[in-house]
């Protein structure tokens, strides 16, 4: 079965809030004016403070690398509090769900725990970067545990199993926090592959009746055509009709790290950016306007792409007998060892036009500094070890989300990079090893899972070997320390 996304219609834009709102505002304003704060304290007040980092300073290069980074682990790790903009304002009878107007626990006034309003920071749900030492390694920008995960959108939650259904029945999502690590490689990988895309795009319009392969860094997407000047998308694959490479978010649904945190700042804090309610605007009623300037989710996105990548220990003879059966099994169809980019640096856009990857360039990451740490290649590319193709499948119906929607077993390939020190794992974390991962496979995964429990006992363990030397960094943002 091949299944296509209609952008905005809700379908794909499932993470969190819904499709995010196209930024509505270009400069950040002069001064942070807020409304309903009055200070009692450094603690008492805002968390944000009035030290707040503002676009135009990062355009005119007012600030350096290790200022932005600075600036950026403070978004990622202060605790918001409601002086900040925490929260939603009142309850909007006609839309309880999304970020803005969501009602909170009864007794409680501040918190949601279910469709958000869920932390008070990004590290508190990115914060263990090995689950395999005991105890958990913890750090900046690591994977969340169970007790972490995410359960968004639901309108109902059977807690008491009144149907006799045998579980819980729940209509919304459970996703477990992945991590952030590497995500500059991944990003400009998805831009180039978008990019590559748009030209076939066109050289479909202009052979019109003509279908075109679409293929960009050794992923098929299938073919497109236009037949008498309209798009027929009935034959592209993993990807929606746009051709805009998603690698972000479990079911493929954003573009770039921004656009996720976009949204992750209204779904869990109820903080909303002014890229998209606007300056000087209380667009929840919460008492506070200007909650997340555009600098500041610039300098998280600076920050976040700057994180060290995971690595990859040295083979022994068992992870090399491991490396050989992951191929021979078919693990790597899907789950492609590195791809390699055609550039070092990773242009940083705004306003973002996802179709136009390259435009609106403000800022540059370079990508083989000693954070993030990619491998150059010498064609002046870096080599990106994420073991994925950055393309949707169909994993079968043991996998599936309980939504209703047409894209409920449908995911983005997984990133196997870091995955020694990331359990549980898939997208809910419902499987605690490796082992259960890999045999929970089904749809597009089936094959490849039926050959890992063919395999015998000590090749299985070969292959575990080989999995276990994708590791996660030591010591993520070491020596950047947040700014007050």
């Amino acid at each position: 079965m091949r299944l296509h996304w209609a952008i905005g219609s809700g379908l794909v834009c499932l993470t969190m809030a819904g499709c995010p709102t196209e930024p509505v505002a270009t400069t950040d304003p002069t001064e942070s004016t807020q409304l309903g704060v009055q200070p009692l304290g450094n603690l008492e007040g805002p968390r944000l403070g009035t030290n707040r980092t503002r676009q135009q300073d990062i355009v005119d290069g007012l600030l350096s690398l290790d200022e932005l980074r600075a600036a950026g682990l403070k978004m990622f790790s202060v605790p918001f509090n409601q002086a900040d903009g925490y929260g939603d304002g009142p309850m909007d009878p006609q839309d309880p769900t999304s970020p803005g107007g969501r009602p909170t626990l009864q007794d409680n006034g501040v918190f949601l725990r279910v469709n958000g309003l869920d932390a008070q920071s990004c590290l508190e749900c990115h914060s263990v970067v090995s689950s395999a030492t005991i105890p958990s390694t913890f750090g900046v920008g690591g994977v969340g545990g169970t007790a972490a995960n995410v359960i968004a959108q639901p309108f109902f939650i059977d807690v008491a199993d009144r149907d006799d259904a045998g579980f819980a029945s729940l209509d919304g999502r459970f996703i477990n926090p992945p991590f952030v690590f590497g995500a500059g490689g991944i990003e400009l990988l998805a831009k180039e592959m978008t990019d590559e895309l748009q030209g076939l795009l066109e050289l479909a319009r202009l052979n019109d009746g003509n279908w075109v392969r679409l293929g960009t860094k050794g992923v098929d997407f299938g073919l497109v055509r236009f037949q008498d000047g309209v798009l027929d998308a009935s034959r592209v694959e993993g990807i929606e009709p746009d051709l805009v490479v998603r690698p972000f978010g479990r079911k493929g649904q954003f573009a770039t790290v921004r656009e996720f945190d976009r949204e992750a700042m209204l779904f869990h804090f109820g903080m909303q950016p002014i890229e998209v309610v606007g300056a000087n605007n209380d667009a929840d009623g919460d008492g506070v306007m200007n909650e997340v300037l555009i600098g500041e989710l610039s300098a998280l996105h600076i920050f976040n792409t700057t994180l060290e990548r995971p690595f990859q220990m040295e083979l022994d003879e068992a992870g090399q007998r491991g490396a050989a059966l992951f191929e021979a099994v078919g693990c790597s169809s899907c789950h492609l060892p590195s791809m390699t980019t055609d550039r070092r640096s990773l242009p940083l856009s705004y306003p973002e036009v996802h179709d136009d990857p390259f435009a609106n360039v403000y800022y540059e990451v370079d990508l083989t500094a000693a954070a993030p740490g990619f491998e150059a290649t010498p064609r002046g590319g870096v080599r990106v070890p994420l073991y994925s193709d950055l393309k949707r499948h169909d994993m079968g119906s043991g996998l599936a989300e309980s939504t209703g929607r047409e894209i409920d077993s449908f995911f983005i390939t997984a990133r196997l990079w870091g995955v020694a020190d990331t359990a549980p794992y898939l997208h809910d974390g419902r499987a605690m090893t490796l082992t259960e991962a890999i045999e929970m496979h089904g749809g597009a995964g089936q094959k490849a899972a039926d050959a890992f429990r063919g395999l015998s006992i000590a090749e299985r363990g070969d292959l575990l070997e080989f999995l276990y030397t994708l590791r996660t960094p030591l010591e993520p943002a070491a020596g950047v320390e947040a700014s007050p």
